[in-house]
């Protein structure tokens, strides 16, 4: 089981680049925190998600 943004999943052997595509976020606009560390968008890919990962995306909001 892994925790993204609060909420339960079984997604465990994904890689971040994969998942987060596939649930429609738009990669120029986040920022992924994996564990407490932040993951460079240029190494998505090779971070595989895995049981017990918490995981956090933030998603950038302008406004004025």
């Amino acid at each position: 089981m892994v925790t993204i943004n609060g909420e339960s999943k079984e997604i465990a052997g994904m890689n971040l680049k994969d998942y987060l595509m596939s649930s429609g976020f738009d990669l120029m606009k986040i920022v992924v925190e994996k564990n407490r560390e932040i993951i460079p968008r240029e190494e998505l890919e090779q971070h595989v998600i895995e049981d017990k990962d918490t995981i956090e995306v933030l998603r950038f909001v302008g406004g004025g």
